[in-house]
């Protein structure tokens, strides 16, 4: 599995690059926004590590713009912050995760994986590639979504809590198992993530739309409104 990292602390990125390759991840190292802009166009990464505060250009602009032409790849971002703007913004910006400094490298790689698993499983099997639910179509092959007829463009996160609710067809999917499915084991269910996402699919799923369809009980989690 090849990793791209961009990291400008010399140490950090040494230490990360060190025990990634200990738990056999291929790992290319940039230290500056430019270069990792080239990297990211040229090549293709199972996973970004992506350092919020980088000379030239910083982590969020990368990821908005690597967001343009790539929507599969993960990325996982990294903060000396632990403020909920901060994640909000990494997040709008495309990005899939958020660890902030310090962290241990175990939960690194164990983010790293789980990322990287999630992204391979998400390639459907079998005949069941559009999904249409009310007037929204999910299309699995290409990882596109419309409602009616009208293209929107989301974020990894945002596609597959999107479909994971469209799968339950109307059935309330619950909060922790929504999180455990999409983030897995080593993410914080307690946190308010799952919340940030939801607003971001309503700003985009509903808001611009007649009926609104993402509903959420209290409590409990979230379902569509079918």
């Amino acid at each position: 599995m090849n990793i791209l990292l961009v990291e400008d602390d010399t140490t950090l990125n040494k230490n990360i690059r060190e025990y990634l390759q200990q738990e056999s991840f291929d790992v290319e190292v940039v230290f500056d926004g430019q270069l990792a802009e080239k990297l990211m166009k040229k090549n293709r990464f199972d996973c970004v590590i992506l350092d919020v505060n980088l000379p030239y250009k910083n982590g969020y602009e990368l990821c908005r713009e690597f967001r343009a032409y790539n929507k599969s790849t993960p990325v996982l971002m990294l903060t000396a912050f632990d403020e909920l703007e901060d994640k909000v913004k990494g997040y709008d910006c495309g990005a899939d995760d958020y660890l902030t400094k310090p962290f241990y490298m175990k939960e690194l790689a164990m983010r790293v994986m789980a990322l990287i698993k999630r992204n391979n499983n998400s390639i459907p099997q079998g005949n069941h590639e559009i999904i249409s639910v009310e007037d929204i179509v999910i299309n699995q092959r290409t990882k596109t979504v419309k409602r009616s007829d009208v293209e929107i463009t989301l974020t990894p996160r945002e596609y597959q809590i999107l479909l994971k609710l469209a799968l339950a067809k109307g059935e309330l999917v619950d909060k922790q198992e929504l999180v455990r499915e999409i983030w897995g084991g080593s993410f914080d269910a307690n946190t308010n993530t799952i919340e940030v996402y939801i607003n971001f699919l309503r700003k985009k799923i509903d808001k611009p739309f007649d009926k609104q369809l993402i509903k959420t009980k209290i409590g409990y989690g979230y379902y569509l409104n079918i």
